[in-house]
């Protein structure tokens, strides 16, 4: 049984403040500055170069991405860290278009996050061919999963509702249809119990910086099935993703199985962000940490929807349908989480109109809970967003 007042001793959260916004930046592991420090003071400033071999630097990108694969259901060696979670998007989707060469549809829904969007209409625009982009309602992906898709592009957690998709289901069905799937977990490592090996899904990726606590920037993740470990080539053939890059060979020849899916240079520092990070989970069961979640979002849904009747739930009522957040609809929205972080409450704000509450178990509890549903209630009950400050929209919401 996880004992949760030991994982949240390990975080650093400031004094006076309710942080329900984890799933958008986790908080500071508190082993997090003291491992980065070693890694500047001892490792960098002392070895230098050296480092690479000596700390161990070069494996870091497999070696943690073994222990995230713990978190994921994934098979030893088949995850690797390094660069962006657009970048790894791209990789993925590339590569199982080019496994899939009679077809040139990539199949997402209007819930995806943008940037995955982006990416893939990047990378139709690059192919041409007749290579597009198809986005129907989240509700409708199953149905459009026909025999002119190449790879479905779903995020299994919905980044504004935190509606969850049903991964083994659609990803059988795609198969069935002759398409690979790619699986974004943003919002589902270190929130939810996650199956890659068990659900058969091709390829995966995700951030660490969000339930996995890496930091701002932390590296992302990416996760090849063993079945295409040797197939999947690189769109984004980097010097570390070569099969011997001190070598130095002028022409590329792709890794042994997921060491290919390097691109470039690693995070030394972050990583080491990282690696602090998963020490905590590694006092934690997944199974745990689901059932406390949906035990703390079924109390903030009960209080807010008791309290604060204004406000209208965006996400599934059933809790098995959604991931580890809870998100509200109001007009007015930015504003009241303006107002909420003013008091100490941090959620955050989606386009157009959703409040966004993110429920970490390592270090959210009952009391911060109740806190939190205290707090939104003084801010409704007194109209205490409407006032001008509260409604200046600032770059980051």
């Amino acid at each position: 049984m996880t004992d949760f007042a030991a994982t949240r001793a390990r975080f650093q959260l400031p004094a006076g403040v309710i942080y329900l916004d984890g799933n958008s930046l986790g908080p500071l592991p508190v082993a997090a500055a003291a491992r980065v420090a070693r890694t500047v003071e001892a490792e960098w400033g002392e070895m230098l170069i050296t480092g690479w071999n000596k700390a161990g630097w070069m494996e870091m990108p497999a070696r943690l991405g073994d222990r995230i694969g713990r978190l994921i259901g994934a098979e030893p060696g088949t995850v690797v860290l390094g660069d962006t979670l657009s970048i790894k998007v791209y990789q993925a989707l590339a590569s199982a278009l080019e496994m899939n060469p009679s077809r040139r549809v990539i199949l997402s829904d209007s819930g995806n996050f943008p940037s995955d969007l982006y990416m893939a209409e990047g990378l139709c625009r690059t192919l041409g061919d007749g290579y597009r982009l198809k986005t129907v309602a989240p509700e409708e992906v199953e149905a459009a999963i026909d025999e002119t898709v190449a790879v479905t592009m779903i995020t299994e957690v919905d980044y504004r509702t935190g509606r969850k998709h049903d991964m083994a289901r659609l990803t059988a069905r795609a198969h069935a249809a002759g398409a690979l799937a790619v699986w974004d977990l943003a919002h589902s490592a270190g929130a939810i119990p996650v199956d890659l090996a068990g659900a058969g899904a091709d390829f995966a990726v995700g951030c660490t910086y969000k339930y996995l606590n890496s930091g701002p920037g932390g590296p992302a993740f990416i996760y090849v099935a063993p079945r295409h470990a040797e197939a999947a080539r690189p769109a984004l053939s980097g010097w570390l993703g070569h099969e011997a890059p001190f070598a130095f060979d002028l022409n590329y020849r792709p890794g042994r199985g997921i060491e290919r899916m390097r691109v470039g240079t690693p995070p030394v520092l972050q990583m080491a962000a990282l690696e602090a990070a998963l020490d905590v989970w590694d006092m934690a069961a997944m199974a745990d940490v689901r059932a406390r979640s949906i035990a703390l979002t079924e109390r903030f849904i009960a209080g807010v929807e008791a309290a604060c009747p204004a406000l209208t739930l965006a996400s599934p009522r059933n809790p098995a349908e959604r991931g580890s957040q809870v998100s509200f609809r109001h007009p007015e929205g930015y504003a009241i989480m303006q107002a909420l972080i003013a008091r100490g409450v941090i959620g955050d704000f989606r386009a157009p109109d959703i409040l966004r509450f993110g429920f970490t178990p390592l270090y959210i509890g009952e009391a911060e809970v109740d806190g939190a549903v205290a707090v939104l209630a003084e801010v409704m009950d007194g109209a205490l967003w409407d006032r001008p400050e509260y409604k200046t929209r600032a770059r980051v919401t």
